[in-house]
Order: structure tokens, then C-alpha cells, then sequence
């Protein structure tokens, strides 16, 4: 890493008993970094790593720091005494092998987001590797996009944004109907996760996550549909002008038909 305190800290970090690997991920991997950006750093064991011997070593290092969070994945999440924001994430090394497998193996499709743990270990950049156990996981799913495993993503994502009995566009319009802006949000957001899900799987592209996703569209995305960024934009912007959203709603689901 490019500061004396960090490489001290995940040394130190990388000395505990237990842990097999350590991978930076996040826009500090794939180098799409701003001032923002903090360091995602995802630590894997089989058992679990000793919160004692993590309590430690975050005391010695850290300004601040929260301990065993887990409102997601379990965390450390703090920031060290020369300024650096950090999250450490911790994961069970052979149920995460696992849960990619299941996607990029098996087939299986999610309600968006289907390819992010895939897209994370590829784009991961290896610290620390006992036995060279993360390098086996990279090189296993280091494989062309897998065709059944598109069409499953964009067979049960589409039928979730428009066709079928709960698509999100129908409990868009109720909502707007309702007057209710909090689901109105809330399934506006969930339109987008399937949406997006089905423009990587077109561009046959490992989900990269949540954060710059529009422009991550751009400049990876071969095919994208007429209107994309107008279209989105336009989406999240009119959540309290009727006419627009049902509009706008309809011209998405066109373009993205045309495309498919």
C-alpha cells in the first residue's frame, strides 16, 4: 500500500490466527477513487477471526473505530490515526466460495445485484493469501460469462420490472395512485436494482455494485438502451410529477425490449 501506517496496521492485522486471506475491494481496487473513497478490505478465515486480537489491534492503530458490525456483512468499520476510513469486512472463506459458486456454477438468478459477489472477487486485488487460497477462488471463477447464467438473470428480472402479477411497474403506479412516496421510493429503487442487473448481464459484465453505477454504464457498456441516462435520470427525479413517471416508466421497459 502506498502509506507506512496502513501496511503496519494490516500486517499487524494479517498476524492473527486464522486468517487465510486478506483482498482489497472497492473503488480502491479498481482504481475508481475519489476523495470520498475509503479502503474496503475483505478479510477470510474458515472460523472466524479472534474479536479480542481484532479489538487490539484496532485500539493501536485507530482514531475512532466501531466493533462487530452487522447490519450486512460482519465489520469492523473505523478510521486510523493518519485519517484513512476503512471498513473490514469478514467473511467465512468456504461459504462464500460457495455462494459465487451458486451463482456462477449453478445459474442462479437474484432480484438484482446477482453478480456482485462474483464481480468482487474478480476485481479484488490480493494482500495477503496463506496457501494461496483467494488466488484458487479467483483463478475457479476467472471464466467467460456464463450464457444460462444470463438468461436467468434477464428472464426473472424482467418479470419482475413489467408482465407479471408483482412487477415493480404495476406497484410503481399504485403507489403513485396512493399518494405514497416512501414505497413509491422503495420500489422505484427495486425497479432500478433489476434493471441494472439486466444491463450487465446484456453486456455480459460481473455486477460492479450500487455506488456509480451510471457511470460505470457508460464507460464499460457495449449496448445500452435509447434515452438510458435521460430515462434513469428522469425516473429518480420525478418521483412527485405523475404523468412523467408513467411515461418515463413505459420508455424503459421499451428501450430495454428492443435491446434484449
Amino acid at each position: 500500500m502506498e502509506n507506512k501506517e496502513l501496511d503496519e496496521f494490516l500486517n499487524d492485522l494479517c498476524g492473527i490466527d486464522g486468517i487465510q486471506a486478506l483482498a482489497l475491494g472497492g473503488s480502491r481496487a479498481t482504481e475508481r477513487t475519489d476523495e470520498k473513497s475509503d479502503y474496503d478490505f475483505y478479510v477470510y478465515s474458515e472460523n472466524g477471526v479472534d474479536k479480542e486480537n481484532r479489538y487490539k489491534i484496532l485500539t493501536k492503530y485507530c482514531r475512532y473505530f466501531e466493533l462487530g458490525n452487522d447490519y450486512w456483512e460482519l465489520e469492523d468499520n473505523g478510521q486510523l490515526k493518519c485519517g484513512i476510513d476503512f471498513d473490514l469486512v469478514y467473511r467465512n472463506l468456504r461459504q462464500f466460495e460457495n455462494t459465487v459458486a451458486d451463482v456462477v456454477e449453478n445459474f442462479n438468478s437474484c432480484n438484482g445485484f446477482t453478480t456482485c459477489l462474483w464481480g468482487n472477487v474478480l476485481n479484488s486485488k490480493i494482500i495477503f493469501d496463506k496457501d494461496d487460497v483467494f488466488k484458487k477462488i479467483k483463478e475457479r471463477f476467472t471464466i467467460p460469462y456464463p450464457q444460462k447464467l444470463k438468461e436467468n438473470i434477464i428472464k426473472r428480472n424482467m418479470a419482475l420490472l413489467s408482465g407479471s402479477v408483482v412487477s415493480y411497474d404495476k406497484q410503481i403506479l399504485k403507489s403513485i395512485y396512493r399518494k405514497d412516496l416512501v414505497n413509491l421510493n422503495n420500489r422505484v429503487s427495486a425497479f432500478l436494482a433489476s434493471y441494472f442487473d439486466i444491463l450487465f448481464a446484456i453486456n455480459e459484465l460481473p455486477h460492479p455494485g450500487e455506488k456509480r453505477i451510471m457511470e460505470i454504464c457508460l464507460y464499460k457498456c457495449d449496448v445500452l438502451p435509447n434515452g438510458f441516462e435521460r430515462n434513469v435520470n428522469g425516473l429518480i427525479q420525478n418521483t412527485s410529477n405523475n404523468e412523467s413517471m408513467v411515461e418515463i416508466l413505459k420508455n424503459i421497459v421499451h428501450e430495454l425490449k428492443k435491446i434484449l
